[in-house]
């Protein structure tokens, strides 16, 4: 980014108390509490404005909607009530900050440059995914990167988890509350996961084990769902077909970070370090982290959305302190 006396001319200059960055329930909660306390914030919505809510059906578990309501139909209501106290919206992408200096300084993907006297950082997490065309296809069909909030979902029926990991193990267990039966996907012969999550695992009689494979292709479509996976066996190359109604993908997460290297201290997997416990406080005075680009624990819709409420708060009190409301 260029300094603040070297800028390029043809940039807007966007100036506000409070700059959000990322949408998703963490974002629109830290929006609507922000606009709310009359802090005017400019929230730039990033790649997939609504976060990954927007690609899920059903969301069940979001208090106050006793039927459930569609992802992308909570994330566009969140917006609206953010827009209604006076959120700006900026739809682009941030592609570079600059925290050494208050105002800080964003860039956008349209050359616009923010500054800020505070950053609340909503970017989230991306769940990895297998890149295949099928999963794409029937991702909220069957296909899903969180058990704790689809596997109710899958009562009665068989389902499979792909991963080997603590994450996997945990998930296949959470899963045996509702499915038939949980078939591990794993392309070794030894699972990565904890010994106490793997004993678990192997003694509970509803988890069966497809070791040394990978997934080829998800079978079914949009209309009717997920009816199967395709397996390779990574010794033999043979293929065998795994029927189930419903397939969970647990090789991790990547927290969406990497703007933020160098500018704020990251843990070593990457999520935003909180600088003071019980807070949303990054090692930077007056900037914040809300939702999952610092939870690797939780992931949820409603701890993110909690999370953001208290990043607008702690960027309040930080503006009250520093005399810029």
């Amino acid at each position: 980014m260029n300094s603040k006396n070297e800028q390029d001319s043809s940039s807007e200059e966007i100036f506000c108390k409070l700059a959000i960055i990322g949408s998703g329930p963490a974002g629109y909660s830290a929006a609507i509490y922000a606009a709310r306390a009359q802090l005017a914030p400019v929230l730039v919505d990033g790649m997939q404005p609504g976060g990954q809510l927007t690609i899920t059906t059903e969301v069940e578990n979001f208090p106050g909607f006793p039927e459930g309501i569609e992802g992308p139909v909570l994330m566009h209501r969140c917006r609206e009530q953010a827009a209604r106290f006076g959120t700006r919206f900026i739809e682009s992408e941030i592609t570079k900050v600059d925290f050494s200096d208050s105002p800080f300084g964003l860039q956008t993907s349209r050359k616009e440059i923010i500054r800020a006297s505070s950053v609340i950082i909503a970017t989230g997490a991306q769940a990895r995914f297998l890149g295949l065309p099928s999963e794409r296809a029937l991702m909220g069909r069957g296909v899903s990167a969180c058990a704790t909030c689809d596997g109710f979902f899958f009562k009665n029926v068989p389902v499979a988890i792909v991963g080997g990991g603590d994450t996997a193990m945990e998930e296949a267990l959470f899963l045996t509350r509702f499915a038939s039966k949980v078939t591990v996907i794993h392309r070794r012969d030894a699972l990565r996961a904890s010994r106490i999550l793997q004993e678990r695992a192997k003694q509970n009689p509803k988890i069966e084990f497809a070791w040394s494979s990978t997934v080829q292709e998800i079978l079914g479509d949009p209309a009717s769902g997920v009816t199967g996976v395709r397996l390779s066996n990574v010794k033999t190359g043979d293929l065998s077909d795994l029927e189930c109604q419903g397939v969970f993908i647990a090789i991790g997460h990547e927290p969406s970070t990497k703007i933020f290297k160098g500018q704020i201290d990251l843990r070593d997997d990457g999520y935003v370090r909180i600088a003071e416990p019980g807070t949303t406080k990054t090692n930077v005075p007056g900037v914040f982290v809300a939702g999952d680009a610092a939870d690797s624990r939780y992931r949820q819709a409603i701890t993110a959305a909690g999370s953001g409420c208290a990043a607008a708060l702690d960027a309040q009190h930080y503006l009250e302190e520093i005399g810029s409301l």
